[in-house]
């Protein structure tokens, strides 16, 4: 896997100040995506052990909200696959004192509980250690800039912890 940046200090994509991790490929290819040329798997820095090692220290700091997981498309299974070893990382050293959130151009029942292409053999793992996913795609047509933490009206903030959906 690769991505196209780590941000340190965001506070765009989730509550509070967060590491976000803005991972390469998407199949979605949303019309006026904010970020299209992480549509491309190959864009950016190659995904190490390094790269986790440099995420979970940038998590230490107590003002650190948490981890948020962005693209491109983290869901796509490629994805996921090298995704599921930091995430296991960060609630190994974090537990769940820092939360991880992930937005997705998938929607969680019809793309990622049910059989498709973006679900594959570690989806219910990573999903269980989410704490929060904004999914749906991003619409042109249904862009607001009124909303939180979204591009349009029909992507959805799920809170999967508290909902235990998992």
């Amino acid at each position: 896997m690769y991505y196209g940046a780590i941000k340190s200090c965001d506070i765009a994509n989730g509550e509070g100040i967060r590491v976000s991790l803005f991972v390469s490929g998407c199949r979605h290819c949303c019309k006026n995506c904010f970020n299209p040329e992480t549509w491309n798997f190959s864009y950016g820095t190659r995904f190490t052990n390094e790269t986790i090692a440099e995420i979970l220290e940038l998590l230490k700091p107590r003002y650190i909200k948490g981890l948020t997981l962005i693209g491109g498309e983290p869901m796509e299974p490629e994805n996921q696959r090298d995704l599921l070893p930091l995430v296991q990382a960060v609630r190994e050293k974090f537990g769940e004192k820092k939360n991880i959130w992930c937005y997705t151009g998938c929607v969680l029942e019809t793309d990622l509980l049910s059989d498709g292409p973006y679900r594959c053999e570690v989806t219910d793992e990573l999903l269980g250690m989410i704490d929060v996913l904004v999914d749906g795609p991003f619409i042109e047509e249904k862009k607001s800039l009124t909303l939180a933490f979204r591009g349009s009206e029909n992507q959805r903030i799920l809170y999967l912890k508290k909902n235990d959906i998992f």
